[in-house]
């Protein structure tokens, strides 16, 4: 598995809002600041065509390389080589995305699983769902969610503070870019398969969306 150091990116290298020319509705309305946070477009579920929207909104965006591999197709020509790239995008506090590319070579692979991912971002519902545990800081996952890609199965946990992220080293980079920062995990399958293993848990994260609380009963009753 090869990664790349961690680092933290303002705006892309070259990217300037004024320079930039939506082509989507949501586009024109992030740039002219009718919309100011990636909350509102989720929940109004607008969708995210343009990479530029996240640009905007979420300055802060991280980015990890998880997993490069040398991928090979059989042409009339003979084999054609490319380079697939999967890569892990996120603020660390409740928002997260992943991406996969494939191109002749490395770096074109990873801007375009780049983008990819920033399509791809999620709102991640983030509490704490530990008995153990009892506090109201959003530090785990507020109860146990499931998640599937091909013959990997995942199940995250709640757990109290200080215990940490009980994983593996791929699920570590998805939770922790996530702002997940102790949850227990069990899984099941081929999870050496680093872009099914990662899919698995964000799909899994998609589930803290997917259940209503009793406090959500609370906030529509309001």
């Amino acid at each position: 598995m090869s990664r790349r150091p961690r680092e933290q990116q303002q705006r892309p290298r070259g990217f300037n809002v004024e320079e930039w020319e939506p082509v989507t509705k949501v586009g024109r309305q992030v740039k002219a600041g009718e919309i100011t946070s990636l909350e509102d477009l989720f929940q109004l579920a607008l969708p995210i065509k343009e990479p530029e929207i996240i640009d905007v909104l979420l300055p802060d965006l991280q980015e990890e390389v998880i997993d490069i591999n040398l991928v090979q197709k059989q042409t009339d020509a003979g084999e054609k080589s490319q380079f697939k790239a999967t890569v892990i995008v996120g603020n660390e506090n409740g928002f997260v995305g992943i991406g996969e590319s494939k191109a002749p070579e490395i770096g074109p692979a990873i801007r375009k699983a780049i983008l990819r991912a920033k399509l791809n971002l999620i709102s991640v519902r983030r509490g704490c769902g530990s008995w153990e545990c009892g506090c109201s800081d959003p530090h785990s996952v507020p109860f146990q969610v499931n998640g599937k890609t091909g013959s990997v199965r995942v199940k995250l946990l709640p757990a109290p503070k200080g215990v940490g992220l009980v994983t593996a080293d791929t699920m570590k980079v998805v939770l922790r870019l996530a702002g997940i920062h102790d949850v227990w995990s069990r899984t099941r399958g081929h999870t050496r398969t680093t872009l099914n293993f990662a899919r698995s848990v964000f799909n899994a994260l998609k589930g803290t969306n997917q259940i209503m609380t009793p406090q959500d009963w609370t906030r529509r009753s309001e």
